[in-house]
């Protein structure tokens, strides 16, 4: 079989929008294209409609219920809702936050302006396979202490935190718990019942659905949990997020749920089983590696390696036709070693010798092997003009 170049491999900083997702969208741009808040005319009740389908749709996806969901821009503003919502609503309780050092800049973020608003924060340890240090959460929480937010899957190394345990430590304390799911929606069995959190993050783009949408989980019972919103103008998605809900968009999130739902299973399976393939084909043919992040307790399509002594950024440029990333797609304009690595214990040189591999829905066994033997014989050719390898040999 011959394989199509480019080779896409960066599923963790995008998807490509499923065919069936776009089928599901077009009508709601030119012929289905009413104002859902319009509630006087066909127009705006078919669009109504179909945003409480698609309402259903991520409902169903992490066992949540429809009043549940709030559709946002994506999962950055879903972060920020979260986490600025409940200071601002729970600050007469407490103004202390805990959040994790590998977290993504879209949480990190927003809590540091909180400090600045006068909020303290703690920052938790992970481990050296980036999991979070249960006894340090336990150490942290005070009478002070309002939220939590540690992530569901980590997007640079995949590795999964143990999320029913942290929500066990804060619901003794009355504390909430939030997390940023966007890179575990639609790639793993989500369930935030099972999971006891609050408030959970997602975001279309990451599993196969439009970019610009995404939703936030706001728990109702049995505890209902009170936000104050960052935007005010209309009252619109429970008086949490106002302004217009683009009804195409939204469809497409809720189809991109639906398919997810239905191919789930299926799809964790083949993607471990490709990704397991790479693993297996790099650690054979390159020497020098070092795999990062949980061995088991990871994202099935995820593969976080370290080329030791070569530049990651190097061989990134090597490796024209296959589109690989050295770390979170946004923080690629920040120079240095990812945070995540660091937080990790790796060194610096280990750290920036790190690639990350994101396996999807439409790659294939082939292009795995071919991906494989291109990398091989770019690490090689990169090694072979390296006085740091050479020494290190």
């Amino acid at each position: 079989m011959t394989v199509k170049l480019p080779i896409y491999m960066d599923h963790h900083a995008t998807t490509p929008v499923d065919p069936r997702v776009l089928e599901a969208m077009l009508p709601y741009f030119c012929e289905r294209y009413g104002n859902p808040a319009s509630k006087s005319h066909s127009f705006g009740w078919e669009a109504e409609q179909a945003v409480h389908q698609a309402r259903r749709q991520v409902a169903r996806l992490i066992g949540a219920e429809e009043r549940e969901i709030i559709f946002t821009s994506g999962a950055t503003e879903s972060n920020n809702l979260a986490i600025k919502g409940v200071a601002w609503s729970y600050a007469h309780k407490g103004r202390h936050i805990v959040t994790a050092a590998t977290e993504h800049r879209a949480v990190l973020d927003p809590c540091r302006r909180l400090q600045q608003q006068g909020f303290r924060l703690t920052v938790l340890p992970v481990d050296r396979y980036g999991v979070v240090d249960l006894e340090a959460l336990q150490r942290a929480l005070t009478p002070d202490t309002i939220l939590v937010s540690i992530m569901a899957a980590n997007n640079e190394v995949g590795t999964l935190q143990p999320l029913a345990d942290i929500s066990r430590l804060c619901r003794e304390r009355g504390v909430l718990v939030h997390t940023d799911a966007a890179q575990a929606v639609g790639k793993i069995s989500v369930d935030v019942n099972a999971w006891d959190v609050d408030l959970l993050s997602l975001s279309a783009h990451k599993m196969y659905g439009p970019k610009g949408v995404g939703a936030l989980y706001v728990r109702r019972q049995p505890r209902r949990v009170r936000l104050e919103p960052l935007l005010d103008g209309g009252g619109h998605e429970f008086g949490l997020r106002s302004g217009t809900v683009p009804t195409p968009l939204v469809v497409g999130l809720g189809k991109a749920c639906e398919l997810c739902s239905q191919e789930l299973p299926a799809e964790m399976i083949r993607l471990r089983a490709l990704r397991d393939r790479l693993q297996a084909g790099l650690l054979a043919n390159v020497p020098d590696i070092v795999v990062n992040g949980h061995p088991e307790q990871r994202l099935p399509h995820n593969l976080h390696v370290s080329f030791l002594h070569i530049k990651g950024e190097a061989l990134l440029l090597a490796l024209k036709d296959v589109a690989l990333s050295a770390g979170s797609a946004c923080t690629s304009a920040h120079p240095g070693p990812s945070h995540v690595l660091v937080a990790m214990g790796l060194d610096e040189e280990v750290a920036e010798a790190s690639l990350r591999f994101g396996l999807g829905r439409f790659n294939t066994q082939e292009e795995v092997d071919w991906v494989v033997a291109h990398i091989a014989q770019e690490v090689r050719r990169l090694r072979s003009m390296s006085a740091v390898y050479a020494g290190a040999r």
